[in-house]
């Protein structure tokens, strides 16, 4: 529950109302009056809502299928040009809740009034939670006609889409403007409705005339007497979650972030160490991970150094080289390479059918080839075919010119070796 303090801004020149209230629609004290000043000295912890004088805006409602609040903003102004009396860009628009018969509750005022009224509140020291006007805290009831008479002015809705205020009309000339009182089609037709009202005793006695006509028009007519005026009345309706917020948009409420992350802000310092500890942890990890790899390697290659002395050739697979060594000392994996090796080499000679093949020797690992072949190009062409399927790699060791043909050795070995 939410405690509200309720203010009722009235011109420049005259004092302002206030009353509490909280977000069940429950009264909390008595009516005061008196500066802008007064009431922020009397705010506390609580949330302020301001009413503003409804015959400063428009209030009305409008037929607007987009659900996007983009969309809808967009097609406001060609929605009510017809209502509009002044630019849309000295406009400013607020919407409200959808209704159930799918219209939108829509409020318009100029933003030079709308700017107005926050610097007064701001100049008082006052940041108000919500801005409504006041009318809508008349609450809407459906199948009703309802009316609160304020000194000079009339409040009117008729529990759907129409609601506005009039000063110095009567009760009876709100009716007529809404198109609920006037002359009918036929004598027959039923009265327009119920009228519930709301006013103080003296105005209760001040229209006693427009009572009775109302009462020859219409169903009903319950006065409901406000013994303490109008604010009471209209701040419970408001506080209790009716009526649009004209605080929207540009004039929006901003997010204050920072205290938002406030409440946050220890457990956040500890996440953010808790982040660098981990990364400083796995980079020491990969750090380790290399060193003990570089001394693996250097051991190795001062191992293999050994084996064999007079190889000076950078070794870049220790794998390869492990196979290499197991292959010259008679392991089980040399059948592995000299078959598949004959497969490759019977493929590339294929596809070359003038190459003619004159010996083939397998030791350690690697077969030596000697064939004759029309042109180096051709002996290139092998060399490449074999070399293409990537496991093996094969090399031209020598090349002889005899006759018009070209006697070549090629040596094939596994690729990495």
């Amino acid at each position: 529950m939410t405690e509200y303090v309720v203010i009722r801004l009235a011109a420049e020149d005259q004092a302002v109302q206030w009353i509490l209230a909280d977000s069940n629609g429950t009264r909390l004290s008595n009516e005061s009056s008196g500066s802008l000043e007064q009431v922020a000295a009397e705010i506390g912890e609580r949330s302020v809502i301001v009413l503003v004088p409804s015959v400063d805006l428009l209030s009305t409602t409008v037929h607007i299928p987009a659900r996007s609040n983009s969309k809808i903003k967009a097609a406001l102004p060609f929605a009510l040009e017809e209502d509009l009396a002044d630019d849309v860009e000295n406009l400013h628009f607020a919407i409200g809740e959808r209704q159930e018969n799918g219209r939108l509750p829509v409020s318009v005022v100029s933003k030079i009034t709308l700017d107005g009224w926050l610097s007064r509140l701001s100049d008082a020291g006052i940041e108000p939670a919500i801005l409504s006007p006041e009318n809508h805290g008349l609450a809407k009831i459906p199948g009703t006609l309802s009316v609160l008479v304020d000194n000079d002015t009339v409040m009117f809705n008729d529990g759907a889409d129409t609601e506005f205020a009039m000063q110095d009309v009567t009760p009876s000339d709100a009716l007529v403007l809404a198109g609920q009182l006037g002359e009918t089609e036929s004598e027959d037709e039923e009265k327009s409705g119920h009228l519930l009202v709301f006013c103080t005793a003296e105005q209760e006695q001040k229209l006693s005339h427009d009572w009775i006509a109302l009462r020859h028009e219409l169903h009903s007519v319950d006065i409901n007497i406000l013994p303490d005026g109008a604010l009471p009345k209209l701040a419970v309706t408001v506080a209790a979650g009716h009526g649009i917020n004209l605080l929207q948009g540009a004039h929006g409420k901003k997010t204050e972030y920072a205290s938002l992350l406030r409440p946050w802000k220890t457990a956040a310092v500890m996440l953010l160490a808790l982040g660098i500890m981990a990364i400083a942890m796995k980079g020491l990890g990969y750090y380790q991970l290399q060193q003990d790899e570089l001394a693996v390697r250097t051991q190795f290659i001062a191992e293999y150094r050994q084996i064999r002395p007079d190889d000076a050739r950078e070794i870049v697979d220790p794998v390869a080289t492990v196979i290499s060594l197991r292959r010259n000392v008679g392991g089980s994996s040399a059948p592995q390479v000299f078959l598949p090796g004959l497969r490759q080499l019977g493929e590339a000679v294929a596809a070359n059918s003038a190459a003619e093949i004159e010996t083939i020797s397998y030791r350690a690992g690697v077969i030596d080839l000697r064939l004759t072949v029309p042109d180096v190009a051709t002996l290139d062409k092998i060399q490449k075919a074999v070399s293409s399927s990537g496991r093996f790699k094969a090399s031209i060791q020598s090349t002889d010119q005899v006759a018009d043909k070209i006697n070549g050795r090629i040596q094939i070995r596994e690729s990495g070796l």
